[in-house]
């Protein structure tokens, strides 16, 4: 299968390395993996501040850049959502009912990373090795938006070596839901320390979810408050395997 990945802009700024361990994984999984060079914003945030028009060629670009493929994963259920639910109805609000129809049809092979392994791969264990306590943040529009359910929890399971701890109140938002941290940062910060309370009570050392936006809220918080729990993209627990953690000098 001819697999795009959709990096998203935040991966390719600011968590490089998630991108990666989308390719490691895939590629291991048998899969080939293209990044189209030309790829840029989805027009997600455009799309949720009112700039609807000025989103238009980002969902034109977005098309002709991706709709080629087999198809198109990516780490990141918000931006996935905006692709599945927004794209063709932005086009057809601005009479581009041909667009529109080309977004919708590319819509349907779009995934977030957990669909596209558990739905189109039908596979739940990926031959991971993680050997840590972990725990999972379910990201609002994954569990809401896209309805991945209990996908990356059941991909979690099967990772060997690991220890998956049920986060209390796990389907509460952590508070980042882009520029609402930035317009609401009092009630962000409250629904940040809330869902820290909670990780911190799984005593995991690390916590994940298919977000990076999400952790890298929550992982700020815990930085400052230097707590040593450290977050991960689902993709990476994923793309880890035994030999990554093999004592320096194993063969």
């Amino acid at each position: 299968m001819r697999v795009a990945l959709f990096v998203t802009c935040l991966a390719d700024t600011l968590f490089p390395q998630v991108g990666q361990a989308m390719v490691a994984l895939l590629e291991r999984l048998g899969h080939q993996v293209d990044f189209p060079a030309a790829q840029t914003c989805c027009g997600q945030m455009h799309i949720n501040t009112g700039y609807q028009r000025q989103a238009l060629p980002l969902v034109e670009h977005f098309t002709e850049t991706f709709e080629g493929y087999d198809a198109v994963v990516a780490p990141s259920g918000s931006c996935v959502g905006s692709v599945r639910h927004q794209h063709a109805a932005i086009a057809r609000r601005h009479g581009r009912a041909d667009l529109a129809d080309r977004s919708h049809a590319l819509a349907a092979k779009t995934f977030e990373l957990s669909e596209f392994l558990v739905d189109v791969l039908g596979t739940t264990d990926v031959g991971a090795y993680f050997p840590h306590r972990v725990t999972y943040h379910p990201t609002c529009h994954s569990l809401r938006m896209l309805r991945v359910d209990d996908k990356p929890l059941r991909l979690l399971r099967a990772v060997r070596g690991m220890t998956l701890v049920e986060l209390p109140d796990a389907d509460q938002c952590c508070g980042f839901g882009g520029t609402f941290a930035l317009k609401n940062a009092d009630t962000s910060t409250a629904m940040l320390a809330d869902k820290m309370r909670h990780v911190l009570a799984t005593k995991a050392e690390t916590v994940t979810a298919g977000d990076s936006s999400c952790l890298m809220h929550i992982g700020g918080g815990l930085s400052r408050l230097q707590t040593g729990v450290r977050t991960l993209h689902l993709a990476e627990i994923l793309a880890s395997v035994e030999t990554l953690h093999a004592p320096a000098g194993a063969s």
